[in-house]
């Protein structure tokens, strides 16, 4: 034990990147657990939530609650793309449910933000970049949705784009980070499953332990960071990965399609900026890149299949998120203006934040779809 310590305290750098590294895949492996817990409660749920409408505004809000639930955009559009498919929705009504799974997504990340709220100053940055996702996607739909409701244009111009490239072919990739986490996760809710038999039980205490996982890798990455900070890694992110605001779009981009989940590298980003690693100048373009990113592999998975529903359906994701970066872009400090606000104003009380996501991911989509559909 003398002996480790004696090494622990001569190598703080390598001993901090092998905790990094342990906790960091505790940390997907808590987000794959949380995903597909939420999943045994609301797949099949969110599949009839779908299909219950053909208002769109009504459909916005569909979209947010359904991804919410399933904690996967890219899941939302291919049952959505599906759905187009066999003619239970039109192409004007499916877009606001995909416009919707873009504010879904962004629950997960908010959610890992959490964990850092008993330390004030860690959680307003962690909580600021994990809102800075949240804010682009509101506006961006703000902006959006009455353009889209007066004139079909993304339903048009996804249209064209799915007949030019329907018979181009398709490239799968594998996700290093699912193919090594998804068998655990699994695994995890068997045996929680064959301890506690059938029923609702077991869903909660998968869930629970995947909050639990969640808590503790974040507690221990943030640690791990802060050291690393300390030996320069920042200098090192500020110098090559987020030298500039083009260059972060591009690593949210490509570590999006590598992973296969803008839910993932967004919440990725936010123990980062609780540790100080990272500034909201930083993230912002980052997480854009991630909202490409997330519509690149349903792109590519439409290809594969050839199907003009799929395919249309898919495009519209793409050239919604590209949209909003057109017009928010310039704008920039808006979002990151409201972010950081939101964040100092979050840090008064530990109900806000936990109630802006209860409410706003789920309390106001269902009043919605209950007193308007």
């Amino acid at each position: 034990m003398e002996k480790l310590k004696e090494f622990s305290n001569k190598y703080p750098n390598l001993i901090a990147g092998i905790k990094l590294a342990v906790f960091l895949y505790l940390f997907f492996l808590s987000l794959e657990l949380m995903g597909d817990s939420m999943k045994l409660f609301g797949k099949d749920f969110a599949k009839t939530l779908l299909a219950t409408t053909a208002n769109p505004f009504v459909g916005l809000f569909i979209g947010i609650l359904a991804t919410s639930i399933i904690q996967s955009s890219s899941s939302t559009t291919s049952i959505v793309g599906g759905m187009v498919a066999g003619g239970a929705l039109n192409i004007p009504n499916a877009i606001p449910i995909i416009m919707g799974a873009n504010i879904g997504t962004s629950i997960t990340n908010t959610i890992a933000s959490l964990p850092q709220i008993n330390r004030s100053n860690e959680f307003r940055r962690a909580f600021a970049a994990a809102t800075v996702h949240d804010f682009f996607n509101f506006l961006a739909v703000i902006v959006i949705f009455p353009i889209q409701y007066y004139t079909n244009f993304l339903g048009k111009a996804s249209a064209f784009l799915a007949e030019e490239f329907q018979n181009v072919g398709g490239l799968k990739f594998l996700s290093p980070v699912k193919e090594i986490t998804k068998p655990v996760a699994k695994f995890i809710i068997e045996q929680i499953k064959f301890g506690l038999g059938d029923g609702s039980a077991y869903k909660w205490i998968s869930l629970g332990v995947a909050l639990l996982m969640l808590f503790v890798a974040l507690k221990y990455m943030t640690e791990s960071l802060k050291v690393l900070i300390i030996s320069k890694a920042k200098a090192w992110f500020d110098e090559f990965l987020f030298k500039t605001a083009p260059r972060a779009m591009v690593v949210g981009l490509l570590l999006t399609i590598l992973v296969q989940s803008s839910s993932i590298t967004t919440s990725l980003v936010v123990p980062m900026a609780g540790a100080g690693l990272l500034s909201l100048i930083q993230i912002f373009p980052y997480t854009l890149g991630s909202n490409i990113g997330t519509t690149v592999t349903a792109i590519l998975a439409a290809l594969l299949t050839g199907n003009p529903a799929a395919l249309t359906v898919a495009f519209a994701h793409l050239l919604f998120n590209i949209s909003g970066i057109i017009f928010w872009w310039p704008l920039k400090r808006v979002p990151i203006f409201l972010a950081e606000k939101f964040s100092e104003y979050s840090i008064k009380s530990k109900l806000i934040p936990v109630a802006y996501v209860i409410v706003l991911f789920f309390v106001i989509p269902v009043l919605v779809i209950y007193l308007v559909n």
